[in-house]
C-alpha cells in the first residue's frame, strides 16, 4: 500500500473524482426533475423504487420515510402527488393486511427508463475501458463511500 505525501494526494484525487461525479449526477436530476414535473424528493422516490424493484424488494411508505429522512406527513404528501400524477399506485401488502406496499406504475417506469437511458448507456460506454479488476475496485470503492456518508442516515 502506499505510504505519505503520494497515498494522500491519490485519495484526494479520487475525492474530487467522487464530487465530480456528484455533480454530474446532480445536474442529471435536475433535469430530469425539470422533465418530468417533480421536486426533488418525488424523483428520489421514483429512484428508491426503481432500485427497490430490481432487487425484488417491497416498498412501504415507511421505507420511503427513512430512505428520504421525512416525515410520515411528508411521505403521505409525497406519495399522494405521485399518485395523482400517476407515477405510484398504493396496493395491498402480500402479507400484511394491514399493510401498503408503493408501486411504480408501468408509465411511470417507462418515462424515467426513457429519461435515463441516453445516460445509462453513455456510462456503460464510459466503463467499458476498465477490467474487470478495476471495475470490481471501483464498486467496492463506490459502496464504502456510500456506507461512510450514510452511516449517519
Amino acid at each position: 500500500m502506499q505510504e505519505g505525501a503520494g497515498r494522500d494526494a491519490r485519495v484526494l484525487a479520487v475525492m474530487r473524482a467522487v464530487r465530480g461525479f456528484g455533480d454530474a449526477h446532480d445536474r442529471m436530476s435536475a433535469g430530469m426533475k425539470q422533465g418530468m414535473a417533480m421536486n426533488a424528493s418525488d424523483l428520489a422516490a421514483l429512484r428508491l423504487l426503481i432500485i427497490r424493484e430490481e432487487e425484488g424488494r417491497l416498498v412501504t411508505p415507511r421505507d420511503v420515510s427513512a430512505h428520504l429522512r421525512i416525515s410520515t406527513a411528508s411521505t403521505t404528501k409525497l406519495i399522494d402527488r405521485l399518485s395523482a400524477s400517476g407515477h405510484v399506485r398504493r396496493a395491498p401488502h402480500p402479507s400484511d393486511r394491514r399493510a401498503r406496499v408503493i408501486e411504480l406504475t408501468d408509465a411511470a417506469r417507462h418515462e424515467f427508463f426513457r429519461r435515463f437511458s441516453p445516460h445509462l448507456h453513455a456510462m456503460r460506454e464510459a466503463m467499458a475501458q476498465f477490467s474487470a479488476a478495476e471495475l470490481e475496485v471501483a464498486e467496492r470503492a463506490f459502496r464504502v463511500l456510500g456506507e461512510a456518508i450514510d452511516r449517519d442516515g
